[in-house]
């Protein structure tokens, strides 16, 4: 692959992963406050599948450029950016999927959807983190 190419496509991966987490953050996640449990339970579904349509192609292709770079153009940002990436996709399997399957199977309730916004700002920071530091190396 042309380093250029991995930079450049480095640099849109975490863009693009910096701007959804900001939105979901000040945006998506406090509103599923204001539905009534069945209307949020309907449109959890639907945003859920929705958004990852955006988020699994951004998170992978994230993946896999960091750990390209971490075997080919090896700095202590490559490898800080791998333990970040790796730290971010344990957490969102670990505590963020099993609270939107709550949510999704209708047993959120206001203390579970404060927690996802709380929690969400670990997210929030580890990919502004890695986009500076992508910023940073580039």
């Amino acid at each position: 692959m042309d380093a250029l190419f991995v930079i450049f496509s480095r640099f849109l991966f975490d863009f693009g992963l910096v701007v959804l987490i900001w939105m979901v953050q000040l945006v998506v996640y406090p509103s599923f406050v204001y539905y009534k449990k069945e209307n949020l339970i309907s449109w959890h579904k639907k945003y859920t599948k929705g958004i990852s349509y955006v988020v699994i192609p951004l998170m992978f292709g994230q993946l896999i450029v960091v750990i390209w770079q971490l075997f080919k153009q090896q700095s202590i940002y490559t490898l800080l950016s791998v333990l970040l990436v790796i730290v971010v996709w344990l957490i969102t399997f670990l505590i963020f999927v099993p609270i939107h399957n709550k949510i999704s199977a209708g047993d959120a309730n206001e203390m579970l959807l404060q927690q996802l916004v709380q929690r969400n700002w670990f997210r929030t920071i580890l990919w502004t983190v890695i986009f500076v530091l992508s910023l940073i190396e580039y």
